[in-house]
């Protein structure tokens, strides 16, 4: 999810730029007019939605194990009340008059009461007890009085967020910024440091209350815990125990150490945080093995893009540590060089290591002894977030994923179990888990041209699953799967080999409260049409309907670094939405459309805005809600909200990362629209004359059903959104301000933001005022007269 500049600290390299990577149904048209739009109340206990809690959205139908029958049409949907606030590059939070944001948790802020307060000056350790860093994907976990689950609670509650990453902010961290870090360093990195680092990756269970109407966390709660880069974690599913887990720390291939680059989330309908693996590659070092390497095991690296000795990987170095305990494995494990004197199965070496990573992990965040589980059912990748389906009694439950880099795929898992409402409400969550997530189908989804799709099944079944990836140069033997646990180690592969559509680095997923449609962020592709091979081994895509723009946009210098006058591909992403057919979630045939066209709202001085109106504003933004890289979305069961989270670099001339309101409507509210291509936006040169595309776009916006809510500070991201039950209180977190800063003035205190300590549309927060170090940090955002946020 990190931006791609190349003007931060040391870790240049953005993982999401190196992992690049005909159905005959019905057409949309006949499926909108064979049935009313239907939805599915939950039914019992947590996560369930009631009349109560879906409030302005109403029900067009209920329904049960088999199905529902129609209700009157919804009412009007909900209108946006709030003024929309203006693009800005302040080094600021910026939020709509009437509403106030205060800063919650921090990174660094001690979560318990033994350790002390956050110095901010590079000296603090032990981050096993305080805030991680890059807070990301985040959901509220209701608590009652007692301390049991509560899922109607609005003043206490278990937060739970990720910590995604530490790139272009460790330096931070540090007195004197990294020690050792460069790749052709010969020297070790200091264990001292790498213990901060790997601690400072994971997720955050804190416990929040509101006092006196406002939230702040507990210090000293019970619940509290940080998950690292070091806990122990079970694996389940169909790669426990098998070849391609076993290690020197778990020879039984059962278990592994720590989670890592944590982005998108997802929870369970039985009460269950999940904490989507994402950029996990670029963490290891792997040496020249090829010659102890099977061709097999050399290409599925590679789908990877685990290169040997390649630049940019293992950033962190963690693995060149010469620790103080000689029989210490906690940083050898992150080299994965196969050595030959060990023994092939891999119990000898980490070889395998990187396979027990590129998961979802499943925490029961009430209970402080569980042991987190990477469910490996689900499939591994770059993943981005697994939201659930709408739970309906007797039919399967469904995790629908993104996987975060260029030219990748959208996938869904569908449990063998069917809902069962009493399992909302049992104790033991995480054998629940077991029950919905280690059992199941996975599926990558093939957009056709005609505006439907379908869901092609990742398991031995699939005739294209069991030929296998075809010979090709970047798989000089192809690639045949051994069984279920390959394809769940190896989806990537699997996904190819099953003709799914090479997407724009789909990231969040978001399910519709109302009605259950899917949105999917396709945040940019800056090599849509290009005619390479990519740093994940797959060719490049050309444009397609499901991704049907290349266009040539400039941007001028900001505080991320020069101009770049020549952006071209997809510059600004998408987001697509998907209705499953008879709107059930193991369905194998989809509708679609793209629901936003990611745009600056007019073409550059100087620019063709008749060609930009026509075939690169497709949405009809406005100055009030242009937008660039849609990374996160999430929707608000109180209030009907789709919020929009912008994770951008190509924008930042005009405006920092923002979120953004939208009422969603429906899938098919739009039309077709044919998309002209000018060959000056295509990043492959020999393109020399318009590309013609037909898609299906959702309806235009209006500056009434999509405002800007929200801006960030400089070098941040939005990203991360919760709310307590009622809709009064938005959770939003804010991720590596300042993050562009120069190693130079690094060196100098001079940082490119100095929020939270700033007071930048906060009360000042932490030390160091208005020279402070800057933090990523969790805020809370309140309506002054006590209403519904964006209502």
């Amino acid at each position: 999810m990190r931006n791609d500049s190349t003007y931060s600290l040391p870790n240049l390299v953005d993982p999401d730029d190196l992992d690049n990577n005909t159905f005959s149904g019905p057409s949309m048209q006949d499926v909108l007019a064979a049935r009313m739009h239907r939805r599915y109340v939950l039914k019992g206990g947590v996560g369930a939605i009631s009349m109560a809690t879906l409030g302005t959205l109403g029900l067009s139908a209920c329904g049960g194990g088999g199905g529902g029958s129609t209700a009157p049409a919804a009412p009007a949907e909900p209108a946006l009340a709030f003024k929309a606030v203006n693009k800005s590059i302040l080094d600021k939070v910026t939020v709509p008059e009437g509403y106030t944001a205060t800063v919650l948790y921090a990174t660094g802020d001690s979560i318990d009461a033994s350790v002390s307060d956050y110095k901010n000056d590079g000296t603090d350790s032990n981050f096993a007890k305080r805030a991680g860093d890059h807070h990301d994907g985040m959901h509220f976990f209701g608590l009652s009085a007692t301390g049991t689950p509560d899922n109607s609670s609005n003043d206490r509650a278990l937060l739970v967020l990720n910590h995604e990453n530490i790139s272009g902010t460790v330096a931070y961290m540090h007195v004197n910024g990294q020690t050792n870090i460069a790749a052709a360093s010969a020297a070790g990195r200091p264990e001292a440091e790498a213990i901060k680092e790997i601690e400072a990756h994971g997720v955050s269970i804190i416990e929040v209350r509101k006092t006196a109407g406002k939230y702040g966390y507990v210090k000293a709660s019970t619940f509290n815990r940080r998950i690292t880069g070091s806990t122990l974690m079970e694996l389940s599913g169909p790669a426990r125990g098998s070849a391609f887990t076993k290690t020197k720390f778990s020879t039984d291939g059962t278990q592994t150490r720590g989670t890592i680059n944590n982005c998108g989330n997802g929870y369970t309908p039985w009460g269950t945080y999940l904490a989507a693996e994402e950029n996990w590659a670029g963490y290891f070092f792997r040496g020249d093995d090829n010659a102890v390497r099977t061709q097999k095991d050399k290409s599925a690296l590679l789908r990877n893009g685990i290169r040997p000795n390649a630049a940019g990987f293992a950033h962190q170095r963690w693995a060149s540590v010469v620790p103080a305990d000689a029989t210490s494995t906690d940083f050898s494990r992150w080299d994965c060089t196969a050595v030959a004197a060990n023994a092939a199965d891999g119990t000898g070496d980490f070889r395998n290591a990187p396979n027990t990573f590129g998961y979802i992990v499943e925490i029961d965040p009430y209970n402080p002894s569980s042991v987190p589980t990477k469910r490996t059912a689900l499939g591994r990748r770059a993943n981005e977030g697994a939201w659930p389906s709408l739970a309906v009694v007797g039919r399967p439950l469904a995790f629908y994923m993104g996987c975060d880099s260029r030219g990748e795929y959208i996938y869904k898992f569908v449990s063998k179990k069917l809902w069962v409402a009493a399992d909302a409400n049992r104790a033991d969550r995480m054998a629940v888990g077991a029950e919905y997530m280690d059992e199941g189908t996975i599926y990558a989804a093939k957009f056709n041209d005609n505006g439907t799709g379908t869901w092609t099944k990742l398991d031995l079944s699939n005739p294209l699953v069991a030929a296998g990836v075809p010979v090709s140069t970047q798989n000089p033997e192809g690639y045949t799967f051994a069984d279920l646990a390959d394809i769940c180690v190896n989806t990537r592969l699997a996904a190819g080999a099953a003709g799914a559509t090479r997407m724009d680095r789909p990231e969040w997923t978001a399910v519709n409260p109302k009605n259950g449609e899917i949105y999917i962020t396709c945040t940019e592709n800056p090599d849509r049409g290009n005619n390479t091979i990519s740093n994940n081994n797959i060719p490049n895509p050309d444009v397609d309907a499901a991704n049907p723009r290349y266009w040539l946009d400039g941007k001028g210098a900001s505080s991320q670094g020069p101009a770049r006058p020549v952006q071209t591909g997809n510059v600004n992403g998408h987001i697509v939405r998907i209705r499953e057919t008879g709107d059930t979630a193991a369905a194998e045939t989809f509708s679609w459309d793209i629901f936003l066209f990611g745009a600056q709202a007019n073409a550059d001085a100087g620019g063709d805005n008749v060609n930009w109106q026509q075939n690169v504003n497709l949405s009809k933004l406005s100055e009030l809600n242009d937008l660039s890289k849609p990374d996160g979305c999430w929707f608000s069961k109180a209030s009907g909200i789709l919020w929009i989270e912008t994770d951008d670099n190509t924008f930042t001339d005009q405006s920092n990362a923002m979120l953004l309101a939208a009422i969603p409507g429906k899938q098919g509210d739009g039309g077709v629209r044919t998309v002209v291509n000018k060959p000056n936006g295509s990043p492959n040169a020999a393109v020399t004359a318009d590309k013609t595309v037909t898609t299906y776009a959702g309806r235009a916006m209006t500056d009434a059903t999509f405002k800007r809510f929200l801006t960030a500070p400089l070098g941040a991201e939005v990203t991360g959104v919760a709310e307590s039950p009622d809709g009064k209180v938005l959770f939003v977190n804010i991720q590596h301000p300042g993050e562009n800063t120069s190693a130079t003035n690094f060196g100098l205190g001079v940082f490119e933001s100095n929020w939270p300590g700033n007071a930048g549309g906060v009360t000042a927060y932490g030390p160091g005022g208005a020279t402070a170090r800057p933090r990523s940090a969790t805020i809370v955002i309140t309506k002054n007269d006590g209403g519904i946020i964006g209502l």
